[in-house]
């Protein structure tokens, strides 16, 4: 992630985005939280009880770390940089504390609902009551002689009515599709519904194509397919696997009435990610070290593990390596994967979040979907950001932003301020006191045709050693879903090894 556009007083780089520091040396002292007295020397204990390292302080190692911990596992947590939290953190910029990216989950998300829970942070990422997403067309609504007139708003929402019923109102009266492209929209997700999300040969099937050979037109996948399916799956249908696109809406929406509502984080997802989630982990006896960098993972004499960074050596029963896959690539030993180049092979996928600060308010709902426009999703993070003075602060979250990612902060600008007043008459002629950018290169992998026979389980050809990440196999696309349900399988692997009892962490979505 980079800011682009900083205060006049040279604001430093978030951690993510200076230069790291040469193999084997900390950047500044690796700083150490704990919940016990004796967490310090934890490494060193000569008592006999099983002890384990997770390397990587994302949600995937955070829930590890706090799945082996509450089964009685000794557990050290390493992290390189200052904070935890991965990709899905907060900075200061001045007054403001800004997320990386915006962050939304749906209440079949039960793992990182279940997260929320772990850590005492539900109360702050609430769900909606029932799912409603206001959609604007920039094109306008038809006014008469070919003219149009603002922004076309329409509503994708739902009943109380079972499965498929509860979005047939809102289908039938939705304005950006004609009335046969709603009827056909209707049938193409029932034959998704009929989908075996077990068969493998989804996942080399591209769902755009799918969506075609049923008919949907290229408004259709615009307006609802592609609406839905680029924020979650960070491409468009044409660049999907089957496979993960159907898990999405069978899941999302084709399972349960309110599967699909919203939640989101009413305070910065440091809040969440990193102050709540050290109180847990200190609170489960975790010993926490950020700005530690792991430099090697090797076998003992003794048949153990032995995890290195620049600061100390720590010996274990049990490693998670839960870090981005090339990062693992290059700290696997020699035999942990049949194809370890397999990781090099899955692809990377970009966002780009545009910040604009407006000097009054612009926007009454807290989020919207744009069509007919470069803008995708729009969310008030005012209050979250602890913005006041009367202004109003907007992130714009832009996914599959191959085209746009390395583009200037001036053309983003000059290309999206219009955008926003197009869509927003409250806009126009409101004073922009701040614009900045962030960017995550690698925000995600890429979910294209065939990934799914490149991300390994839990589970490796090393006894003792296991992956997560949002890039392993968990059936979901690289979501902070994703991630939590990563931590938890490989936790749960580990304890069924270590011959410790222990309990599915969270409840599997219908």
């Amino acid at each position: 992630m980079t800011s682009d556009q900083m205060p006049p007083n040279d604001m430093p780089l978030p951690a993510a985005t200076r230069p790291p520091a040469p193999a084997g040396v900390a950047a500044t002292r690796p700083r150490v939280s704990a919940g016990r007295a004796d967490a310090g020397e934890r490494h060193g204990d000569p008592s006999g009880s099983a002890a384990a390292v997770v390397v990587g302080g994302g949600l995937a190692g955070i829930t590890a770390a706090l799945a082996l911990a509450d089964a009685g596992v000794r557990v050290t947590l390493l992290e390189g940089r200052p904070r935890l939290g991965g990709l899905a953190f907060s900075f200061p910029r001045g007054d403001l504390t800004v997320d990386n990216g915006q962050h939304v989950y749906l209440r079949c998300c039960t793992a990182y609902r279940w997260f929320l829970d772990r850590v005492d942070g539900a109360a702050l990422a609430p769900l909606q009551d029932r799912l409603d997403v206001p959609v604007l067309d920039a094109a306008g609504t038809p006014a008469g002689r070919g003219t149009r007139r603002g922004a076309r708003l329409g509503r994708l929402r739902r009943t109380a009515l079972p499965v498929p019923l509860h979005l047939a109102a809102s289908l039938s009266t939705y304005p950006h599709l004609s009335l046969a492209e709603r009827a056909r929209v209707g049938r193409a997700a029932l034959a998704l519904k009929s989908l075996d999300l077990a068969d493998p040969a989804l996942d080399d099937q591209d769902f755009g194509s799918w969506l075609a050979r049923h008919g949907q037109s290229p408004r259709a996948v615009e307006a609802l397919w592609d609406l839905v399916g680029v924020a979650t799956l960070n491409a468009t249908a044409g660049q999907s696997s089957l496979g993960l696109a159907a898990m999405v809406f069978k899941t999302g929406l084709l399972s349960e009435p309110g599967a699909a509502d919203i939640g989101w984080a009413r305070v910065p997802l440091g809040e969440l990610h990193d102050t709540l989630a050290r109180k847990a982990l200190d609170k489960a006896g975790v010993r926490t070290v950020t700005r530690a960098r792991v430099t090697g993972v090797s076998r003992t004499e003794e048949g153990r593990w032995r995890v290195d960074t620049g600061d100390e050596r720590l010996d274990a029963d049990t490693v998670v390596l839960a870090v981005p896959q090339r990062e693992a690539h290059g700290l696997l030993p020699e035999g942990a994967l049949d194809h370890p180049d397999a990781l090099l092979d899955i692809g990377t996928a970009p966002i780009l979040n545009i910040h604009v600060v407006y000097d009054r308010k612009v926007l009454r709902r807290p989020f919207f979907a744009a069509l007919g426009s470069p803008v995708q999703w729009v969310f008030d993070r005012t209050d979250a950001s602890g913005l006041d003075g009367g202004g109003q602060y907007l992130a714009l979250s832009q996914s599959a932003a191959q085209d746009e990612i390395d583009a200037p902060v001036a053309a983003l600008r000059q290309r999206y301020l219009p955008e926003l007043e197009r869509l927003l008459p409250a806009a126009r002629g409101a004073g922009v006191r701040d614009f900045f950018v962030t960017r995550e290169r690698t925000a995600t992998f890429a979910p294209t045709p065939g990934v799914g026979r490149l991300r390994p389980g839990a589970r490796t050809r090393a006894p003792g050693l296991y992956l997560a990440g949002a890039w392993t196999a968990t059936g979901w696309p690289a979501t902070m879903e994703g991630a939590v349900r990563s931590g938890s399988q490989a936790a749960q692997a580990a304890l069924s090894v270590l011959g410790r009892p222990h309990d599915h962490v969270f409840q599997e979505a219908a």
